[in-house]
């Protein structure tokens, strides 16, 4: 053994974070903000450049602080897109509010682990307020639970989890005893243009791919197509349904579809990614009639209502299924005895508290605001839709409803060449996709900040993009 004395690590430093270092974060993070409305859309660096910026190999030596927050800017923010542009459309993604950010940043800070109720009561009792608000805004049963998932994948795993253990227990199979060997198979159903994230969460389940139900040319489930489906078949069923079309924007016949899938037995699950807001609009909550007859709900919180990433959430009306699906329990978990834990409504043990985010924006907003941003966001897509309708060659392939545009030039080759001349240019975002056989250029207007003077400004950019494309042919 060596008598050399042994080397020991430096002790940690216990110090509250540097103020400087935070307000040099705050600084970047201004700056970024502050030029967002204006900078070029589409990053502005690839991959490798941002990581020969960041440095490819870990050093022997540590930087300091300070240098780590500039090298991560400096390298990074060239390869970032810049979504939380008010022109950016190529996605449905929301942006942030300030007042959500401002949470958000709060939230990190206080690192709370937030999947026990008695043990951070500070995280959870926002979560629990946020909670009831949604059900209360979107017109949902109030004593559904809700849980706080990473997105709308997850969310929907949470509701499918609980609809998949619930109508194998109605013919007396448990799956927490039994797992899914030997069970009656579970009748799978969802529309033709359903969001390929509910595919995904079925998959996760074990349910297979879906039994595939017509569609009228919106994308809207037909309700004659649901009740053949139905009838063509025995056992446990689980059926789901949509709140907004990705490329239309068209929402589910909820009340006829609940109808005809309770008669049978089925359980109903609507996913709602973007569209269930359009629940808290009084002028565009006929397009919802009928969602509160449903079993479980999923959205995103980071879509439409404009939270940073991620939040999304599942609601589900039967909260004893949920938390059969999804609760765990342990001998040194202080669970609670009223209500229940935030770990039983989601896939997660250890999780983000990214309800408060959601509770800072409806307390900000209140009632009102939300109604207001809901019918800003379908208000911009009108405007963009009656807009490029008016450019020669241009048409517009979908009833706009609600937040959705799609549009088609005389050709494919056409369409996506109009997508990546937009994409070299800069200053609207918009992206393909193919819908009805065709590629479109497809609008989500999902961000916060998207007013009638930036669906006017996207307008005139696109103009200008398409009619130098066309002089340049």
């Amino acid at each position: 053994m060596s008598d050399a004395p042994a080397r020991t690590a430096p002790a940690p430093d216990l110090r509250p974070l540097d103020d400087d270092l935070l307000g040099l974060a705050h600084r970047h993070a201004a700056a970024w903000l502050e030029t967002l409305p204006e900078r070029p859309i589409p990053p502005q660096a690839g991959i490798e450049e941002v990581m020969d910026a960041l440095g490819r190999d870990l050093p022997e030596r540590g930087e300091p602080a300070a240098a780590v927050i500039d090298r991560l800017v400096e390298g990074a923010e060239p390869g970032l897109i810049a979504i939380g542009s008010p022109r950016f459309f190529g996605w449905v993604i929301g942006g942030t509010q300030p007042v959500a950010l401002a949470a958000d940043w709060l939230v990190s800070a206080w690192d709370q682990n937030s999947g026990l109720r008695t043990i951070t009561p500070g995280a959870v009792a926002a979560e629990e307020i946020a909670s009831s608000w949604l059900l209360d805004l979107l017109g949902l049963p109030a004593g559904s639970d809700v849980g706080f998932a990473t997105g709308a994948t997850t969310a929907q795993f949470a509701c499918l989890a609980a609809a998949r253990d619930e109508v194998l227990r109605r013919v007396g199979w448990d799956v927490e005893e039994q797992g899914l060997g030997g069970a009656p198979r579970i009748r799978w159903i969802a529309g033709a243009e359903r969001h390929g994230t509910m595919d995904l969460a079925a998959r996760y389940l074990g349910l297979g791919a879906p039994a595939v139900v017509a569609c009228d040319d919106q994308g809207r489930i037909r309700s004659d197509a649901l009740a053949e489906e139905l009838a063509s078949g025995e056992g446990p069923a689980i059926v789901a349904l949509q709140a907004g079309n990705i490329h239309s924007g068209a929402f589910d016949p909820f009340a006829d579809a609940c109808r005809i899938a309770h008669e049978e037995g089925a359980w109903v699950h609507v996913d709602g990614a973007f569209g269930l807001w359009a629940a808290a609009s009084p002028r565009l909550r006929h397009l919802t009639v009928g969602l509160g007859d449903a079993d479980s709900w999923s959205t995103d919180a980071h879509k439409t209502l404009s939270v940073p990433y991620d939040c999304g959430i599942a609601m589900v009306r039967d909260s004893a299924a949920l938390r059969r699906a999804l609760s765990m329990h342990a001998s040194y978990l202080q669970a609670t005895d009223v209500g229940a834990d935030p770990h039983e409504k989601v896939a997660e043990l250890s999780r983000r508290a990214r309800g408060i985010p959601t509770w800072a924006v409806l307390r900000h907003l209140g009632r009102e605001g939300v109604a207001e941003l809901i019918d800003r966001l379908a208000g911009s897509a009108r405007i963009i839709a009656e807009g490029l309708a008016e450019l020669p060659g241009v048409e517009v392939l979908n009833e706009v409803v609600f937040t959705q545009v799609c549009i088609a030039l005389e050709d494919d080759a056409a369409t996506e060449a109009l997508s990546t001349a937009l994409w070299d240019d800069g200053e609207v975002l918009a992206m393909t996709s193919r819908w009805h056989d065709r590629a479109v250029v497809r609008f989500s207007v999902s961000n916060w900040g998207t007013d009638a003077a930036q669906a006017r400004r996207t307008v005139a950019a696109v103009g200008r993009v398409f009619g130098e494309l066309r002089a340049g042919a």
